[in-house]
């Protein structure tokens, strides 16, 4: 069966790890404009991000090459100051934010909008800015919500397969993800390699949302406690 590879186990890991990093950075904005939006817009830009939820990973990820490759502005832009996106470490971080975001742009939507609006109001009226109604009311009250977002966003971007593949190839030991690993295995009709990468795969994955859930709960009851 030959000697088992868990780099990209490891990479997979990064990946999903950052991805969800820079998910939190560029989905919460997006949370809190699209629950403060009241126009008939706010449907079809919600439609918009949650669009890579029901694409194919083949079109999402051909959409995100002519958007990174190295005829588009922003892949040239990339490419000349040393950072090119695709078929590297960061168009499989982009990839797997891409398709992992719509989990908690909706998970931390819907949370937000639950928050009754008499509260928010009597936040506005004791003085407090738009800023600390944000941070002292509305975070509290749907954080259970954003927190679970967190969990399903980290949860997609480590189980990502075709959007990756798409993006960064599978270049090995710089962005074979594990996803990708176990299907080169299949290729190449190595079962027993197979086999053991998925339960690798699977245990792994298992731990650490394991974990995650774990801490959630935890801080769920301290929270409870506090209050």
């Amino acid at each position: 069966m030959g000697q088992i590879d868990l780099f990209p186990l490891k990479l997979s890991f990064e990946v999903a790890g950052c991805a969800t990093l820079l998910g939190i950075v560029v989905g919460f904005p997006l949370v809190w404009i699209l629950s403060q939006l009241k126009s008939p817009w706010k449907n079809t830009l919600e439609s918009c991000f949650m669009l890579p939820m029901v694409l194919p990973p083949t079109v999402l990820g051909y959409y995100l090459l002519v958007a990174l490759g190295r005829q588009s502005v922003i892949g040239q832009f990339f490419e000349s100051i040393g950072l090119p996106l695709v078929f590297t470490i960061r168009g499989a971080i982009i990839a797997a934010t891409v398709v992992s975001i719509p989990f908690f742009i909706k998970t931390g939507l819907t949370a937000i909008e639950s928050v009754p609006q008499n509260v928010i109001e009597a936040g506005r009226v004791l003085g407090h800015s738009e800023f600390n109604v944000l941070l002292k009311i509305i975070i509290p009250l749907a954080w259970r919500g954003l927190v679970s977002g967190i969990i399903l966003m980290f949860a997609r971007g480590l189980g990502d397969f075709g959007t990756t593949l798409m993006v960064a190839g599978s270049i090995p030991h710089e962005t074979t993800t594990m996803p990708i690993a176990i299907y080169n295995t299949m290729l190449a009709g190595e079962p027993g390699k197979t086999n053991l990468l998925v339960i690798i795969m699977t245990l792994a994955a298992f731990f650490i949302l394991f974990v995650l859930n774990g801490l959630s709960h935890r801080f769920i009851r301290q929270h409870d406690l506090t209050n």
